[in-house]
C-alpha cells in the first residue's frame, strides 16, 4: 500500500466524473420506478457503474402503488449509463427464502463479470405489521425474514465474494437501509418492521469491524420519508409539514448519499447509521 501523504496531490484532488467506472453494484428492491432502490441504481450508473436490479414484483403487485414491469425499470435505469462499457442486468428474487440471498449473489457476481463491488440492501417487506396489542409471530417472523435476515445472509455471501479477490481490492461497499426507528418518537404502529430495521441499525458497527480487513466499509442509511408514492391527501400534507424545507424526501435525496457513500471518496467513512432527512421533526 502506497505511503498515505499528509495532504492529497493536486492531480488526486480533481474529482473523476465517473468515480465508479468498472465497479459492479447489486442494488436489491429496484422493482418500481418510484422507489429508492430505482433512484440507487440510476445514480450508480451514472457514476459509472454496472448495475445489477434485483425485483420481486409479486410483492409490489400486492400492494396499493402495484408494480412496474421489470423492463420498464431496467430500460430506466439504462438511460442513466454514463460509461459505454457498463450494462445493467436484471433478476427476481424471493429474499423471505433463506437460500435466496446466496443464490442472488451468486447469479449478480455472475452476469456481472464475477464480482460484486457495492451492496445496497434497500428491499423490505410492506405491510403485515400493527401496534404491539395486535402483532403476532407471524408478523414478526415475516419482517424479521425478509428485512433482517436476508440482509445478514447477503453481506455473507457478499464478503465471502470479496475474500476471493485480492487482498484489500478497492471499492467493497456495503450500504443497508434502516428507517429512524430509534430516533424520538419511534414507530409504534410498525413494531414488527421498526424491530427487524433496528437490528440492522444496531449490528452496522460489528459487520464493519469484520469487513475492514478485506477493505470493505459498511454503512446503514436512514433516509426518512420518502415519497414512494404510499401516501396522499391530508396525510401527505401533514408529513410534508414536518420538514424544515416543507417538501418529503424524494428517492434521489437518499440515493445521492448512497452513491457517495460507494465512491472511494467515502473510503474513511464505516460503521456509521447516517440520517438523511433533511431535519425530520417527529
Amino acid at each position: 500500500m502506497p505511503p498515505q501523504l499528509p495532504s492529497p496531490t493536486p492531480e488526486a484532488l480533481r474529482r473523476d466524473p465517473l468515480p465508479l467506472r468498472g465497479r459492479t453494484a447489486l442494488v436489491t428492491g429496484a422493482s418500481r420506478r418510484g422507489g429508492i432502490g430505482y433512484a440507487v441504481a440510476r445514480r450508480l450508473a451514472a457514476y459509472g457503474a454496472s448495475v445489477y436490479a434485483h425485483h420481486h414484483v409479486p410483492h409490489d403487485a400486492g400492494m396499493p402503488w402495484g408494480a412496474d414491469r421489470p423492463e420498464d425499470v431496467v430500460a430506466g435505469i439504462r438511460e442513466a449509463l454514463a460509461d459505454p462499457e457498463a450494462r445493467v442486468v436484471d433478476g427476481p428474487g424471493d429474499l423471505s427464502d433463506p437460500a435466496a440471498p446466496a443464490e442472488l449473489i451468486a447469479r449478480a457476481a455472475d452476469a456481472l463479470g464475477g464480482r460484486i463491488d457495492i451492496l445496497v440492501a434497500n428491499h423490505a417487506l410492506s405491510g403485515s405489521d400493527g401496534p404491539l396489542d395486535t402483532i403476532d409471530a407471524a408478523m414478526l417472523d415475516a419482517h424479521w425474514a425478509v428485512d433482517t435476515r436476508s440482509v445478514i445472509l447477503l453481506v455473507q455471501a457478499y464478503a465471502r465474494l470479496r475474500v476471493a479477490l485480492p487482498p484489500r481490492t478497492a471499492g467493497g461497499r456495503v450500504v443497508m437501509m434502516t428507517s429512524g426507528q430509534d430516533i424520538a418518537g419511534g414507530m409504534p404502529d410498525e413494531i414488527a418492521y421498526a424491530l427487524q430495521k433496528g437490528a440492522l441499525a444496531s449490528v452496522t458497527r460489528s459487520l464493519a469491524t469484520t469487513l475492514a480487513e478485506h477493505a470493505v466499509t459498511v454503512n446503514t442509511v436512514n433516509p426518512g420519508p420518502v415519497d414512494t408514492d404510499y401516501m396522499t391527501g391530508d396525510a401527505y400534507a401533514a408529513v410534508a409539514a414536518m420538514f424544515p424545507a416543507g417538501r418529503w424526501g424524494m428517492p434521489d435525496d437518499p440515493a445521492r448519499l448512497i452513491a457517495w457513500l460507494s465512491t472511494d471518496e467515502a473510503e474513511w467513512v464505516t460503521g456509521q447509521v447516517i440520517d438523511s432527512e433533511s431535519g425530520f421533526r417527529r
